[in-house]
């Protein structure tokens, strides 16, 4: 690998959900389960992670993803998270499953959360991040800086809350709080100006970490 393609992956992989993969897993062979797996999940996630067997799971498979997306899949499982009927799941499989900002979307999460603990395997860690309380009270921006931008967020969820989730059914906390990625931090103003260089709208997204928008949770079964 070039010392340009090896830098490009670093800092792809300072995206929070890929910075918890390299620490946990790195070049490991293991299975991932990626619920909300749009926008070509499947390329990015493999083409960072080359020994990772991707599962995806979404409501539909029309969220911007190509056959070749699929391709890669082992498997993808088109299934309605609302209806908590996760069967065709297998049990004690995962070595590892993403949650990003998926719940705020279900009046149920909670539920769906507790559901997808037995899908891990004994050891297997979740990843989850949602749009904490305080995202409620940031300024209103395209591309969502407010809670309240996105009229598909249904729920506020709290770190209290999805804590006792977890240890109420035997799963060990590994860490928590707000999500503050220092990479993200220093690079906010040149993303600003790499957006404006380029022409683009500078959006909510950006902010996330200065802002503290965002809370995430990493449990282990």
């Amino acid at each position: 690998m070039s010392s340009v393609s090896a830098l490009k992956r670093w800092v792809r992989i300072q995206n929070p959900k890929f910075a918890f993969l390299q620490r946990y897993f790195g070049n490991k062979p293991f299975q991932l389960l990626d619920i909300g797996t749009g926008n070509s999940s499947a390329s990015k996630t493999i083409s960072l992670f080359p020994n990772c067997n991707y599962y995806g799971l979404d409501l539909s498979r029309e969220y911007n993803n190509t056959p070749e997306d699929f391709a890669l899949m082992k498997e993808f499982y088109e299934i309605d998270l609302t209806k908590l009927e996760f069967s065709q799941l297998p049990d004690n499989f995962f070595d590892a499953i993403l949650i990003v900002h998926v719940i705020e979307h279900l009046h149920n999460g909670d539920e769906v959360l507790k559901a997808m603990l037995p899908k891990l395997k004994k050891g297997g860690l979740m990843y989850v991040e949602y749009p904490g309380k305080r995202s409620t009270k940031l300024p209103s921006m395209r591309g969502t800086l407010n809670y309240y931008d996105d009229s598909s967020h249904v729920r506020i969820y709290s770190l209290t809350e999805l804590s006792k989730l977890f240890i109420d059914n035997a799963a060990q906390i590994v860490s928590l709080g707000t999500r503050r990625s220092k990479f993200y931090l220093v690079m906010t103003p040149v993303r600003m100006l790499g957006r404006w260089v380029r022409g683009k709208a500078v959006t909510g997204n950006v902010f996330w970490d200065l802002l503290g928008f965002a809370e995430y949770v990493v449990v282990r079964k």
